[in-house]
């Protein structure tokens, strides 16, 4: 294993080395007089005027704010290509590609749309703002409209059916994202870059406590991101972006939603402002929702004690300087969730969660600084989490885990055609367990700590893009009884993206990616009605460590928009929990041990949005992940072939959107796993937006599951017992002020 670790490092090493005398000797000088680029920042419905919409240059990092008549300017550009990234909270991403000459002045004018074009931009991917479309990693986003279209408590259910992401759930509430089949420890779920400290992965009845009434947008990174964010991402990230940390803005801003649904009777609300003045800027959140208990599809009913309550606040502030920035931030969240039970189980008891969670962040570094480092970010986190299991309204188990994670990212100045960042991270976690169903004995402590690079290259149409990380996780367990362990793991990437043609790219990327097994599979020892089993952790696990490619075809034209994606990942020493086939006499349930085997995920998804005229865009995609042990057994809870085909119908200020969704059935599964019916379900969206100068209201209406099919999702543990929502109108209302 060493001698594995020591040649990898020694390659990318000896790669990157490489890469600087290639970049020294591209550097070319430039002698030639600066140009600009000035236009105007429009609504495509009506054509109005978007005053403080943000016009960022992703090469250069400069961002300059459209003016009362929607105008900006760039001054100083020197000759070359440039992609410039438009930004407006509650509206589409426009990005762009414009060309600067010698001197010239550049015209060029944007429209923004209320969504369907899907132009935004990542910052989760490589660490610094670009587009979808120029990212190396597979990335897909959701902006603050949809999410109020989809809201719910569960984090899971507002994603769910992004390419390449399902749902896992033990009901509404507890609804956890699922990418290309993994899931668990092997996503890792946070809030501007930084881990949520929840305890989500650990179980099916475990949450997300996110607000999702504060969030900008949410950004899937598919593929393993263990570079930048470390052996939890080995399957992935879902990084919730509040817009906070992205510098300031003059005077105030800020949004408020109202949303009621037929089925469950939800009922949500939430908003927040946000004030600048100068290099300052203050803001504040809050939101509270309540649904009750919702009704399948078909003739089956209601489902009982699927009920969720949450409530959230949030306020922070800022100085963000040409030359340097601190700010901080403290938020709240608690939520309470029923776990749906089987009415045909005599003894069957009423379960509920409760938790919640206090956050804390420091943010703090400096930028535009003529040096080999040209700008830096420090984090500095703290997360005190705590949820407890109860049976009617008595206490049986309570989980407690206090994170204190730190970050450091450095971006390097750019030196000819190379550019990149370096930096480091860690965490200690405090773990514990008490009362009913104490899984873990004792407390146990973890402590992670690594250090990491990505450096590009950037080319006239190639983009070359290496990277390395070097991770160590320590388990310091207070019981005897237990075993300590410690792992250092090597992760390391290389990808190289393509201009095929004008609006069109291939990308391929190779990574090698390592994950230190988690808390549970090592020391859990007990029932565990999460996963409805008797768990038996392996404090001999060894570390995992996967290989694979991910390969990509994009098409980013006015007309046309499409992507494809091919990956294959092999994974060694896969840990998964395995049934043994026997009962334990005093819980009753089927115990199940956490074992090892190599194992292998591959897959495809592809989109395409084609507009068939100015006022019609055809939505077509779909999604599959085939994941085995190398014996050929399928792995448990793999979501099946997935389709989508939709219509997006805009004129002027309302956009009509119905949509088919077809999922397969299911019948490669586990050992004793259920199989799963295939299913399709109606769904149909409205907008209407009305916009002026300063503000924007938008009327939305989601009808879901019109013909109120009864089916089951394949990845919950509970889909017998809870098939998923039935028919149902969701209305909202936001108006923003910017």
């Amino acid at each position: 294993m060493q001698r594995h670790l020591i040649v990898n490092f020694f390659v990318l090493s000896s790669l990157f080395l490489l890469l600087v005398v290639v970049s020294n000797k591209a550097i070319l000088a430039q002698s030639s007089a600066n140009g600009r680029i000035t236009g105007t920042v429009t609504y495509i419905g009506d054509g109005s005027l978007i005053h403080g919409a943000s016009v960022r240059v992703s090469k250069l990092n400069r961002v300059v704010t459209t003016n009362e008549e929607g105008k900006f300017t760039i001054e100083n550009l020197p000759p070359g290509s440039y992609t410039l990234i438009v930004h407006q909270e509650g509206f589409a991403d426009i990005t762009r590609v414009v060309e600067v000459g010698s001197g010239q002045t550049v015209v060029s004018d944007f429209a923004l749309s209320l969504a369907g074009v899907k132009e935004q931009v990542t910052v989760t991917a490589s660490g610094v703002e670009q587009s979808l479309f120029e990212a190396i990693a597979s990335v897909s986003a959701v902006d603050s409209t949809e999410i109020s279209q989809k809201m719910s408590v569960g984090l899971g259910e507002v994603i769910n059916g992004e390419p390449g992401v399902a749902k896992r759930s033990d009901g509404p509430g507890a609804a956890r994202p699922v990418i290309r089949g993994f899931d668990g420890d092997r996503v890792l779920v946070a809030t501007d870059g930084t881990r949520t400290g929840s305890l989500g992965s650990q179980s099916g009845d475990h949450s997300e406590t996110v607000d999702l009434f504060s969030a900008e947008r949410i950004e899937v990174v598919k593929g393993p991101a263990t570079l930048l964010y470390g052996s939890n991402a080995i399957g992935g990230v879902v990084n919730v972006i509040s817009g906070h940390d992205e510098g300031a803005h003059p005077g105030l801003r800020g949004r408020f939603t109202i949303l009621g649904s037929s089925n469950s009777n939800q009922f949500s609300s939430g908003g927040g402002i946000e004030y600048g003045k100068g290099p300052w800027m203050v803001w504040g959140n809050a939101s509270g929702q309540r649904t009750g208990d919702y009704k399948a599809g078909g003739d089956f009913g209601t489902v009982e004690n699927t009920y969720t309550r949450s409530a959230a606040a949030s306020f922070g502030g800022g100085y963000f300087g040409n030359k340097g920035f601190i700010n901080s931030s403290y938020s709240y969240y608690q939520n309470r969730y029923g776990i749906p039970f089987d009415p045909d189980e005599a003894d069957e008891e009423l379960r509920s969660l409760r938790s919640q969670r206090h956050n804390l962040k420091f943010n703090g570094g400096f930028s535009n600084l003529d040096s080999f480092i040209e700008s830096a970010k420090f984090t500095f986190d703290f997360s005190n989490y705590r949820h407890q299991e109860l049976v009617g309204d008595e206490v049986g188990t309570t989980f407690r885990n206090k994170i204190y994670s730190y970050r450091g990212l450095m971006d390097q100045k750019k030196y000819g055609i190379l550019t990149g960042r370096f930096g480091f991270d860690g965490f200690q976690r405090n773990y514990s367990i008490n009362g009913d169903e104490t899984l873990v004995t004792g407390p146990v402590k973890q402590n992670s700590f690594a250090v990491f690079t990505l450096q590009e290259l950037n080319f006239e149409r190639v983009t070359m893009q290496f990277g390395a990380r070097v991770e160590n996780n320590r388990y310091r367990p207070q019981s005897s009884q237990l075993r300590e362990r410690d792992f250092t793991g090597f992760s390391g990437a290389a990808g190289i993206r393509v201009g095929l043609w004008k609006d069109g790219a291939f990308v391929a990327n190779y990574s090698h990616a390592y994950r230190a097994p988690a808390l549970e599979e090592l020391y859990n020892n007990g029932p565990h009605d999460g996963t409805l089993s008797f768990e038996i952790g392996n404090p001999n696990l060894k570390a995992e460590t996967s290989d694979g490619i991910d390969l990509s075809l994009r098409q980013q034209g006015k007309r046309l928009r499409a992507e494809a994606n091919y990956f294959y990942y092999r994974l060694k020493n896969f840990v998964f929990l395995a049934p043994t086939g026997d009962i334990d006499d005093d819980s009753g349930l089927p115990i199940a041990e956490f074992l090892q085997g190599d194992s292998r995920f591959t897959g495809t998804e592809i989109n395409l949005d084609f507009d068939i005229a100015d006022w019609l865009t055809l939505e077509t995609g779909l999604d599959y992940v085939n994941a085995r042990l190398e014996n050929g057994t399928p792995l448990p809870r793999i979501a099946p072939l997935r389709g989508k085909f939709a219509l997006d119908a805009h004129y002027k200020n309302f956009s009509f959107r119905p949509e088919f969704i077809a999922v397969n059935s299911q019948t490669k599964v586990f050992t004793n796993e259920t199989p799963t019916a295939g299913y399709g379900v109606f769904n149909l969206t409205a907008n209407y937006v009305v916009t002026r100068k300063h503000y924007a209201n938008i009327f939305s209406v989601d009808a879901f599951n019109l013909g109120n099919k009864l089916y089951y999702n394949h990845i919950s543990f509970l889909k017998q017992i809870a098939p998923e929502i039935g028919r149902g109108v969701r209305f909202s209302y936001t108006i923003r002020f910017f």
